[in-house]
């Protein structure tokens, strides 16, 4: 289990805080060391009243206990003055819990209009205004958590609350449009629809199960929401007795009902009725851009010169336009593609390559000593197959190009890419499988420079709308995905996209506007063009060539990724790699949102060594110093998590002898549990220290003071000279022979 989650130096305001849910919220939040403004304007259940009472005994229940919290008796309508009580209390605003509520049940034809509005003013308005008050102290501050208190009555209807159900599917709404705008500040949002005894609920619940429904068992839930550590965000969730549930919008894949030159009537509803209604094969849109692509695809094939028939001429082709027996093993027409050191460069500038790290120069200078192509240029060589539109003279395949989705990438290769070159490559159509929403294409790719095949590609293409022509679900064929282990990540590594990174990496022959365009983009329902999804694989693929192979493209063999969500331009992508042999297992977040944009995937190296020296071959020099390294190994593994929290650093040693580097010598203490190996760091090191190898020895054994030496000349440190002092626990406990 992990440490407990605090709150401590938060401040929480919870309206509706007197009693019920709000009460349990206050008091868990108090009891892990946050500050809380306890609102409850003293009203009964319909809003009439008002006493300061509920929320006074709150606040001293709190503070009996040790905590610290003020009492607020203000209306929610007031928001403004509740979250000036936060401020002149303690001095900020971190956690919003929009909670307060009242009742005015009536059946829909006795609803007055009184009845409605002060629904609607409490709820909805007053979670708008507690909120608004709030939100421009979090925007400052770069933090913020807001729960939506919804219902059931909002999520499904009950009868006798037509009122009150409006106004908490209203809150889910604002939720989720003030998590698209906070998140860029790091203010996140959710809802809960909650299942409690309360002072509302007893109006519609029986005593016994208000007795059983306790509101401890909501409470836990609402305080991860609100925990820094959690990233979840736009959010609905149904929580009561102990039981958790997340909800999302389900859709039918539905009909198309219009056709060209063809009057659209109620009939050719009622006709598709049973289509439009079954939800086999349902998909989960969970942005308007997801739910509005939808409609960009219909205008797409419905407007087309031939209507929304795909290939009318052959019965053989389904309403898909797929016609497996025809497409599988067809060759696109071979393509080819000539290059000189110019275009490898340009794509190295595309994937997030800098002059600022000098390990780059050899992949952004023709001439260094050992200038080299990254890798995943082979995809730039062998797209060209596809990019050259041989996919539309396929039998058999009558696909809308602008539904088309790349899925998934693999790319091996068998030799490393030369700098430059005339290469073709050949492409044939693998397999198509039926995925019901879709079809997926699997296209194979060999590229060759003459007769030498220098590399192989698999795209997996998807085609939405596609599917449903009864292939096959899954093929031998298909280079599967490969989760990574379930432990922490033995390196990471970041990377801030530019805002002209798609804009850049386009140049490497990837021209769809959707990564350029804003009208484009929103046509696709996106706010603003997205990275190339090649883009991010070529990112993370060189922080795994960096950091497990040294930047040596001879050690890379082999690579598979799916792609799992967008990037935008201007977000950090953020690589975590798990080492397992020869396999580097990874997976790239979106840093400022936590969604994976890279799932399933991993980089298979040429050997196992990686970049590191073979322990014979250190030893094989006769250093002193490789006695001492390996026992200060031997002694990590033992505490190797308990030495990362303490040092969080990773040190290179350079041993000299003769006046010549004779080893090199890594301690990472900042990764995973902790790891000693010999030779250079994989990736960066915090501080690099260089000395003789009797220097070291000497120093190990107490007969050299490191100050001494500094000062003398005789150990170099470069890099942050003050985590050197974290070296003496290490030094002193762990390297006595």
């Amino acid at each position: 289990m992990g440490s407990p989650l605090r709150f401590d130096g938060r401040v929480v305001l919870v309206t509706g805080a007197g009693g019920g849910l709000g009460r349990s919220y206050a008091l868990a939040f108090a009891e892990r060391g946050a500050s809380v403004v306890v609102n409850d304007l003293g009203g009964d259940i319909k809003g009439d009243g008002k006493s300061s009472s509920a929320a006074d005994k709150v606040v001293e229940e709190i503070r009996a206990k040790g905590g610290k919290a003020v009492a607020n008796y203000d209306s929610v309508e007031a928001g403004e003055k509740l979250v000036q009580t936060a401020l002149d209390a303690f001095g900020r605003i971190d956690i919003v819990i929009n909670n307060a509520g009242i009742l005015r049940d009536r059946s829909f034809a006795r609803i007055s209009d009184a009845d409605w509005d002060i629904i609607h003013r409490v709820h909805l308005r007053g979670s708008f205004l507690v909120t608004r008050a709030a939100w421009n102290h979090m925007k400052n501050q770069k933090f913020g958590r807001i729960i939506m208190t919804s219902s059931a009555a909002g999520i499904y209807g009950n009868f006798g609350q037509a009122n009150y159900s409006a106004a908490k599917l209203g809150l889910v709404g604002l939720s989720n449009t003030l998590a698209l705008e906070g998140v860029k500040y790091n203010i996140l949002s959710n809802a809960i629809a909650p299942t409690a005894g309360s002072r509302l609920t007893q109006t519609v619940m029986p005593q016994d199960l208000l007795d059983a429904l306790k509101p401890e068992y909501v409470t836990p839930l609402v305080l991860w929401l609100c925990h820094e550590s959690c990233q979840e965000n736009g959010s609905l969730f149904e929580v009561g007795a102990g039981w958790i549930g997340k909800l999302r919008w389900e859709r039918t894949l539905g009909a198309i009902i219009r056709q060209q030159n063809h009057q659209m009537t109620p009939e050719a509803v009622r006709d598709e009725w049973e289509k439009i209604c079954n939800f086999d094969n349902s998909t989960n849109p969970q942005t308007i851009g997801e739910s509005t692509a939808k409609l960009y695809e219909v205008l797409s094939s419905v407007d087309t010169e031939s209507g929304i028939s795909m290939n009318p001429t052959s019965q053989l082709t389904s309403a898909s336009g797929i016609d497996p027996s025809q497409a599988i093993g067809q060759k696109l027409p071979v393509s080819s593609y000539s290059y000189t050191h110019l275009q490898p460069i340009l794509y190295a500038l595309g994937v997030g390559m800098s002059t600022k790290d000098p390990d780059h120069l050899k992949f952004l200078y023709e001439g260094s000593d050992d200038f080299s192509c990254l890798p995943t240029f082979g995809v730039i060589m062998s797209q060209a197959a596809l990019m050259s539109g041989g996919l539309a003279s396929v039998p058999g395949l009558s696909i809308d190009f602008t539904r088309v989705l790349h899925g998934e990438q693999y790319l091996e290769l068998y030799k490393p890419i030369p700098t430059s070159g005339d290469m073709r490559s050949e492409a044939t159509v693998a397999d198509i499988l039926d995925k019901g929403s879709g079809a997926l294409i699997l296209l194979d790719a060999k590229t060759y420079s003459g007769n030498d095949l220098i590399c192989y590609s698999q795209f997996s293409v998807f085609v939405v709308g596609a599917g449903g022509f009864g292939g096959k679900r899954s093929s031998p064929k298909a280079k599967p995905t490969a989760d990574p282990p379930n432990r922490p990540p033995d390196a990471v590594a970041s990377d801030v996209t530019t805002l002209d990174q798609a804009a850049l990496y386009r140049l490497s022959g990837d021209w769809n506007p959707l990564h350029i365009d804003p009208s484009f983009a929103a046509l696709g329902g996106f706010k603003r063009p997205i990275l190339h999804g090649l883009c991010s694989f070529g990112f993370s693929a060189r922080h795994v060539l960096k950091h497990f192979a040294n930047n040596d493209v001879s050690k890379f063999k082999a690579i598979k990724v799916r792609f799992a969500k967008p990037v935008i331009p201007g977000q950090t992508l953020q690589t975590e790699m798990w080492k397992e042999g020869n396999r580097i297992y990874l997976q790239a977040k979106v840093k400022e949102t936590g969604d994976i944009a890279i799932a399933g995937a991993y980089v298979d190296l040429t050997s196992a060594a990686s970049t590191v020296e073979s322990i014979d071959a250190q030893q094989g020099a006769g250093l002193q110093s490789d006695l001492v390294f390996h026992e200060i190994s031997r002694r990590i593994k033992d505490v190797g998590g308990e030495m990362v929290k303490k040092v969080n650093a990773i040190f290179q040693w350079d041993i000299t002898k003769d006046g010549k580097t004779a080893a090199q010598w890594t301690i990472d203490l900042k990764n995973g549990s902790g790891e000693v190996y010999p030779g250079k760091v994989r990736g960066r090191a915090d501080t690099t220290f260089t000395l003789s190898d009797q220097d070291f020895m000497d120093l190990v054994l107490g007969k050299l003071n490191p100050q001494k030496a500094f000062f003398a000349g005789k150990l170099k440190v470069k890099g942050n000279i003050m985590l050197s002092q974290k070296l003496e626990v290490i030094l002193k406990d762990y390297a006595k022979l």
